[in-house]
């Protein structure tokens, strides 16, 4: 064939009847509850300091926020004062 031509056994039809035939509903639950729980063994559960760290540093970045958001609160709210007065 010519350079731009494809052979017959290089021609693979897609969306015939045979193409990807899904499993039924509950083999896909099944491979779906096996790959949850393979999953969840590869988790690793923090130790008792890591814990008590990671509570730390959420609570304080917690009262930040909030310190923020309430100063930018408090500053627009005398903003609108002074516009509106």
């Amino acid at each position: 064939m010519g350079a731009g031509g494809a052979r017959a056994d290089e021609v693979k039809k897609k969306g015939g009847p045979s193409a990807d035939k899904k499993p039924n509903i509950f083999a896909r639950i099944a491979l779906f509850v096996r790959q949850v729980v393979a999953e969840l063994r590869k988790v690793v559960t923090p130790t008792r300091s890591e814990l008590i760290t990671y509570t730390t540093v959420v609570l304080v970045f917690v009262v930040v926020v909030m310190a923020f958001v309430t100063v930018l609160d408090l500053g627009i709210g005398k903003a609108v004062m002074w516009v509106f007065g």
